[in-house]
């Protein structure tokens, strides 16, 4: 039988190249995903190697939890004790921090991932290893830098130029002196990098003479493990030291963690696309088989038996998934290098890299297209097995029994009455508890319009066939009676379709009713006209509230700090101000007692929230740990409405103060002179000397940060679907194609009684445009039904939320299914037109 399904697939290989293209989109999908994330994964370890090439162990100051006071330094004595160590070859002492470089519009460089800073280390040839020089020299004065190229570039400066800076303060400028490599991952993956020397680096960032980590290289032949034990075992208990290994481990471990979201984000996509797919292959075969009755009933009749007969079908099947799998594989190369571009435009900063290609990417695509397709050709190959010997008799052009639907109603029915049921029932859900439910609901409700769509596809074909009779008149009836003559080939066609307008519809939908509820949202509770904040977890100094209370045009200016507790076991987070002041800025709206009460170290007030959690009432008490070990006990005197600007706690800063090394506020809130408010914002950034520390965001700012990505996500989102929208329009074509091919006596009779070339054309096109319309009718009603479903589930953590139903790119959607229908009937229609009349009607 392998010999007869080899026949088979090369004597019908026109008729299966849209099936392999179907099934080689889908399979490439999958490899270029295994490659991109392989590629991704390969780039950081690289980088991360060479960046740990001669760490053998880390030293630093205290773990995250540790009481600053009683830390101990890593200074010069601590260098020379390490180094005085046997197997250690030397230490390098590293200062870093987190500077804010300026770029050309005065913007932080790197975004949201900031800039590294670093102190430079020359050795004897006056040079820092771990920095190779590309131009100009390292840093050896207060008012020099030295900068990696991409962030000189982005900074807008040449080598002798003047870079604006800031780290905790005021904007300084330094001269830059040298252009560097690095392989620092975060600077790899969009990060700035600046260098200073040494004591210019601990006056920026932490105490003259004082270090952050000193680096440990070992002497050849040193085992890292036992020379880790002996550096610990010379440091006192405040002081950590980890081996190379375990760092590499760690952030090996991270970048594992990361492309593994990726990976797997980007495989459903490629599972949705073979899920198409398969509607295509299933299709195809069940076309081929009932073309080629007399040839399996001649099969049986020379004593073929059933398995055999399904083996043929599987084995062909099995053949073509490979050979396009193979080929699907090579594309997939091609979509794994495009990947890298798409994904860094929506702010990814992916870290470039030769692309690896393992083992594991290749069988992984080559079987999941085998096993794609064989499982999809199961059903076909079983009916093919239902073939009697006796139809060997038969007239290749006899139609086959139409079998009943009423089974497959029935289920269909059953399933989308379940899944409409538990996507309802998800309506009563008021927070993210009924996810799974919506899972479940949706999915049951796709089955279910899968199964159901042969019955649907009667109504909505002739709806469309009315206007196409009306406008067309015999070639829009012919187009009608051939879509509905088959009504499962019309549903599997139409479906591939409707599965990624499903998705598409239900996106967007969500996308613009989660964009119109953060344009409403903002900082409704702020009453100031903006909120100055920083672009570094460092938070803002004091004085720059104090800066602006005292400026023009400026009616208040309120400071608000955050620091953070441990109270019975669970963390929270405390906002510290003057609550006398607080509500020239902010509408705080009190449930419960007064927030004069609010003073000192003895009363706090708390969110409704908070005291819901915490079983908190007015007079309770509420026990403090903060992270210095200190602790306090205050009285709750108030219960206010919990909101986006404050914490679950508000106290004085009397009781926040005293438990942080540095005073720093997490943002100010500024409220304007009548009249005032418009052109404020500029001359905050000018009297703040245009810092790229510092945010300064209007209301409205504040709804655009919020709502801005949205239509980056959905664009990529559309991005990603579109391969299962072009695999359903694969689908499209090769159903018509072959429609032409199974009909060529009746279009070679047609064309006898007087239909033209112009007229068969049509009717193929109109007929494409029905499958295409009727996909796409219930795709989009799907999908505003799902989104609406789901959209409760968002009510609780995001009460603006607001249902909206954006029919004008519901149109577009429409309108491209029109032209999907159009441009898929373009080679099928040309086709048949060129079809020969006589030959057509002597067809077999």
């Amino acid at each position: 039988m392998f010999r007869t399904a080899l026949r088979n697939l090369l004597a019908h290989k026109t008729r299966l190249m849209m099936t392999a293209l179907a099934v080689l989109l889908g399979t490439a999908f999958v490899s270029g995903t295994l490659v991109f994330s392989d590629s991704v994964g390969g780039a950081y370890r690289d980088r991360l190697s060479k960046s740990l090439d001669d760490v053998a162990v880390s030293v630093t100051a205290g773990g995250p939890s540790t009481d600053p006071k009683n830390q101990q330094a890593l200074d010069a004595a601590m260098v020379k004790r390490i180094a005085a160590l046997p197997g250690v070859a030397s230490v390098r002492p590293s200062v870093s921090g987190m500077p804010m470089i300026a770029d050309r519009h005065g913007d932080p460089v790197g975004g949201d991932w900031g800039s590294d800073g670093d102190n430079y280390v020359p050795g004897k040839d006056g040079k820092d290893s771990r920095y190779p020089l590309v131009k100009g020299r390292g840093p050896a004065a207060e008012g020099e830098i030295a900068l990696d190229a991409k962030t000189a570039g982005k900074a807008g400066v040449a080598l002798g130029g003047t870079v604006r800076l800031a780290v905790d303060g005021p904007v300084m400028t330094k001269k830059l002196v040298g252009i560097v490599k690095t392989d620092n991952p975060r600077v790899s993956a969009g990060a700035g990098l600046a260098l200073f020397d040494t004591a210019t680096a601990q006056k920026l960032f932490g105490k003259p003479g004082e270090f952050t980590e000193l680096v440990v290289s070992a002497t050849p032949g040193t085992d890292q493990t036992a020379l880790t034990a002996k550096v610990r075992a010379t440091l006192p208990k405040t002081f950590e030291a980890r081996s190379g290994q375990e760092l590499a481990a760690t952030q090996a471990k991270m970048i594992d963690e990361q492309t593994s979201s990726i990976r797997k984000t980007l495989l459903i996509f490629a599972g949705i696309s073979l899920f198409v797919g398969v509607f295509i292959i299933a299709n195809t075969f069940t076309m081929l088989i009932a073309q080629r009755t007399r040839e399996i009933a001649l099969l049986r009749a020379v004593g073929a038996s059933r398995r055999q007969v399904v083996r043929s079908v599987l084995i062909e099947a099995g053949l073509l998934g490979l050979v396009a799998s193979a080929l699907g594989f090579v594309l997939g190369i091609g979509v794994a290098t495009g990947l890298h571009p798409v994904l860094n435009g929506t702010g990814a900063s992916l870290p470039d890299g030769p692309l690896v290609i393992k083992p594991s990417a290749v069988l992984s695509a080559l079987g999941v297209g085998v096993v794609v397709t064989v499982l999809a050709a199961w059903l076909p190959s079983r009916k093919a097995a239902r073939i009697a010997p006796v139809e060997a008799l038969a007239s290749v052009d006899q139609a086959p029994a139409a079998r009943s639907l009423v089974l497959r109603n029935s289920l269909g029915a059953a399933l989308t009455a379940l899944g409409v049921g538990v996507m309802l029932y998800v309506t009563r859900f008021k927070d993210s508890g009924g996810i799974n439910y919506a899972m479940a609901g949706s999915a049951l409700t796709l089955a279910g319009l899968i199964v159901l769509a042969p019955l649907l596809s009667r109504p909505l074909v002739r709806l469309f066939g009315r206007l196409a009779i009306r406008l067309h008149g015999v070639s829009g009836k012919l187009a009608r009676e051939n879509a509905l003559r088959n009504p499962r080939r019309t549903a599997a066609t139409a479906s591939a379709l409707m599965i990624g307008l499903t998705l598409i519809t239900g996106l967007t939908v969500g996308a613009v009713s989660a964009d119109r509820g953060m344009s409403t949202m903002g900082a409704p509770d702020m009453t100031a006209d903006y909120k100055v904040s920083s672009t570094s977890y460092l938070g803002l100094s004091p004085e720059i509230a104090k800066t602006l209370a005292g400026q023009p045009g400026v009616a208040a200016a309120v400071p608000l700090r955050t620091a953070g507790f441990q109270s019975d076991a669970n963390g929270g987070m405390v906002t510290a101000t003057d609550v006398t002041a607080l509500g020239k800025v902010l509408d705080v709206r009190v449930v419960g007692g007064s927030l004069t009460g609010v003073r000192g170290t003895t009363g706090v007030a708390v969110s409704d929230k908070f005291a819901k959690d915490h079983r908190l009432t007015v007079g309770s008490s509420l026990p403090m740990a903060f992270f210095d070990g200190g602790k306090a006990t205050p009285r709750v005197v108030a219960v206010y409405k919990d909101n986006d600007i404050l914490s679950s706690v508000l106290a004085a800063p009397a009781l926040v103060d005293p438990h942080q090394e540095k005073a720093r506020d997490s943002q100010v809130l500024v409220k304007a002179a009548p009249g005032k408010a418009g052109d404020l914002a500029e001359k905050i950034k000018e009297t703040l000397g245009k810092n790229p520390l510092i945010k300064v965001q209007s209301q409205d700012d504040l709804r655009r940060h919020e709502a801005g990505s949205i239509d980056d996500i959905l664009y990529l989102m559309y991005g990603l679907l579109g391969m299962a929208v072009v695999i359903a329009v694969v689908g499209v074509v090769n159903t018509l194609a072959m429609s032409v091919f199974e009909r060529t006596r009746e279009i070679g009779m047609l064309r006898a009684i007087g239909l033209d070339r112009r007229e068969v054309k049509r009717m193929v096109r109109l007929e494409s445009v029905m499958i295409a319309m009727f996909g796409a009718v219930l795709g989009v009603g799907a999908g505003v039904f799902l989104a609406w479903s789901t959209g409760h589930l968002l009510r609780s953590s995001f009460p603006q939320y607001e249902m909206v139903v954006p029919w004008g790119r519901i149109a577009v959607f429409l309108l491209l299914a029109l032209a999907v229908g159009v441009l898929a009937a373009v080679w099928p229609a040309r086709r048949a037109a060129k079809l020969d009349t006589l030959e057509a009607i002597g067809a077999q």
